[in-house]
């Protein structure tokens, strides 16, 4: 797995999100590229802002049982696989503004280290490594530039 908390590598994500355009279509998936765009965003939201809810009880708990290893793990996620509530984007979004947000967010996440999120709570899955981390913010963002052939 790439590290995202390398500067080589938080600078190649971003030249492939700077190789999208308006007009880039999926090779499998039903989103067009500015909802990938803010889907991807949905990650960095979680980490960053208070804007989504926290699951609580029993939500929390089929999260960190079922999910979390699936999102920190290494293994590729599968083509048109299934995604959270909080993720589905199906309204048209701004495509300028959301790869600015994007950019944002990876040099945020850069800048701050991976020292910062080492063993720092998540919004869903409790205290995570920074390898853990690094995984669930490079295998998602990896994985929809892929679907755009980016």
């Amino acid at each position: 797995m790439k590290n995202i908390f390398d500067l080589n590598e938080t600078n190649a994500v971003i030249d492939r999100i700077n190789n999208l355009e308006t007009t880039t279509q999926p090779k499998w998936g039903k989103m067009s590229v500015d909802q990938m765009l803010a889907h991807c965003n949905v990650t960095y939201e979680l980490a960053y802002e208070n804007i989504h809810p926290k699951p609580s009880g029993f939500k929390k708990a089929l999260l960190k049982l079922f999910v979390k290893s699936i999102v920190v793990n290494e293994k590729p996620y599968k083509k048109n696989g299934r995604t959270a509530p909080e993720f589905l984007i199906t309204d048209s979004k701004n495509f300028e503004i959301e790869k600015k947000r994007l950019i944002n967010y990876l040099n945020k996440t850069q800048n701050l280290g991976e020292a910062y999120f080492d063993n720092r709570e998540s919004h869903s899955f409790g205290k995570l490594s920074k390898q853990e981390w690094n995984n669930m913010f490079y295998k998602h963002i990896d994985h929809h530039l892929n679907q755009f052939g980016v």
